[in-house]
């Protein structure tokens, strides 16, 4: 425990800016005790070290004993958080909200019901506004104490159009809940596997969703119910590869923002994911003018008015903003110009790291190493593919470690490297076994590579037809779809029949289905 203490004091210091920490230790000056020296001889040790050595600190302090350590780490990472509460209070509508609740509350225990209710109503009307429904669920339980204690002539009726108020909230709470359990049940399922992978997983999942979907009437719905309801659609309808119909809810989704233009600021998180599954669905559907658009809006949400661009915010929106611009140079088969594009996300990338989570960085190395094989730089793309191979975590996102290691095969093919290929074919098969995760995309790619070592180079290009043919039968069965997700393997085996870069196969693609 007293290394959890430390670590995450040193991760919340090491977190703070600059008018942030100035913030801090110009209030803690009001403080007048020796607690407060040395809390603030902590913070300056770690601010400046960026880390905590105790040995060091108390040699350099000998006026403080080492059995006061854990009180003060603990002094300090409680006066850090109420300090950050201060200076963010003006800019969060959930803690100005609190605060007045939290006043009010100070006020009805000193008896003074009157400053008390009139407090609480200011906080109910923020709540509504913001539609903030647990926190008005609890105003109008405080409202009603407050109602027993300020007795009216009309009490029988207010007391009634309270527990009205109280039900009808307690009703759309239910919704909002059973609707973000399917969000998070389906996206936790992607998270583990990625898309479904057969006809028995749709079956079973479909059924489930069913299930948990609670009866509605969607004209009935509050704002707030239809959001989640249609984050709850866009999750499952996503994960079982549905994106025509996941689209249209990701574009209800968004036009909600747009109909109720006063949530934007409150619930900007959850405008940041309308406006990201819109574009995964025009990405999915290569609706590349639609795709700009929203890749614009996306970008303009930092000029908000009323936006504070939180810690939080800058991240959700550098990590969506940078995955689709990457997107952008795959709609465009424009490779050489995405590899520059990479570099500078790459530097990005080291920055958020620490605040990032595995799946989100994992994706970020996959898209780098695809778009590295589109360019043909296959000892690049190799490095980026290792360092998803090499991943501990190996319950995250089972389908993007699985076609790493067939992209590596690739990728060592194309460098030559035929005793490597060799390998990592029974280590990519043994590890796709174990997962359960074997199609036939990835057994005829690894039957083929294996081929590729034993024939003679004049009958390469039979080979490459050959596996041509059998991949653009696999694209027509549906389940078997998915794989061509994850790799062009299509436009790769073109582009070795024809002997020219991969991405000339695909830009010629494009250029097609843009004339047609």
């Amino acid at each position: 425990m007293p290394k959890e203490i430390s670590n995450a004091l040193i991760q919340l210091i090491n977190s703070l800016t600059k008018s942030e920490k100035r913030y801090f230790k110009l209030h803690s000056l009001n403080i007048k005790s020796n607690e407060k020296a040395n809390f603030m001889l902590m913070f300056d040790h770690i601010d400046r070290n960026k880390s905590l050595d105790e040995k060091s600190f108390l040699k350099k302090n000998p006026h403080i004993k080492s059995g006061q350590i854990s009180n003060i780490k603990a002094h300090l990472y409680k006066q850090v958080l109420k300090q950050l509460r201060g200076l963010n209070s003006d800019n969060d509508h959930d803690l100005q909200i609190r605060a007045l609740i939290d006043e009010s509350t100070i006020l009805y225990n000193k008896c003074l019901y009157k400053q008390s209710i009139k407090l609480l109503r200011k906080a109910k009307k923020m709540a509504q506004s913001a539609d903030k429904t647990i926190l008005l669920l609890h105003i109008l339980e405080q409202e009603k104490k407050l109602a027993m204690k300020l007795i009216r002539p009309d009490i029988a009726k207010q007391v009634t159009q309270l527990s009205a108020e109280s039900e009808q909230i307690q009703r759309k709470i239910g919704q909002v809940y059973q609707f973000s359990n399917l969000y998070n049940k389906f996206y936790s399922l992607y998270l583990n596997t990625g898309f479904i992978r057969n006809a028995a997983e749709y079956d079973k999942f479909r059924s489930m969703f069913v299930d948990k979907t609670p009866e509605y009437n969607e004209a009935d719905l509050s704002a707030d119910e239809k959001m989640y309801l249609y984050s709850a659609m866009v999750s499952y309808l996503y994960y079982v590869q549905e994106f025509d119909k996941g689209l249209d809810y990701a574009n209800k989704w968004v036009r909600l923002f747009d109909e109720y233009e006063e949530y934007k600021v409150p619930k900007v998180e959850m405008y940041i994911k309308g406006i990201n599954n819109q574009l995964l669905g025009h990405y999915k559907k290569r609706q590349f003018e639609q795709f700009m658009n929203c890749l614009s809006d996306l970008e303009n949400i930092r000029n908000l008015k009323g936006l504070t661009l939180t810690e939080n915010i800058s991240l959700q929106l550098f990590k969506y903003t940078s995955t689709h611009k990457i997107n952008y140079y795959f709609l465009r088969g424009d490779f050489t110009n995405g590899v520059e594009i990479i570099q500078k996300i790459q530097e990005e990338l080291q920055i958020h790291s620490r605040k990032l989570d595995r799946h989100n960085i994992m994706v970020f190395y996959y898209k780098f190493a695809c778009m590295y094989i589109g360019n043909s730089e296959y000892s690049k793309a190799a490095h980026w593919l290792n360092k998803i191979i090499n991943n501990n975590e190996v319950d995250l996102r089972a389908d993007i470690q699985g076609f790493a290691r067939i992209l590596n095969l690739i990728c060592h093919y194309e460098m030559e490297n035929v005793d490597l290929v060799e390998y990592y074919i029974r280590s990519t098969y043994r590890f796709l076994i174990k997962k359960e995760d074997i199609n036939f995309y990835q057994r005829n790619i690894m039957k083929f590579l294996r081929k590729l070592m034993i024939i003679q180079k004049n009958e390469l290009d039979e080979a490459f037809k050959e596996l041509l043919s059998q991949m653009l039968e696999l694209k027509e069965i549906p389940f078997e779809r998915r794989a061509f997700i994850y790799f062009d393997i299509i436009s790769w085996l073109e582009s070795k029949i024809n002997k020219v870069p991969v991405q000339k196969v695909i830009q010629e693609k494009i250029k097609k289905k843009m004339e047609t």
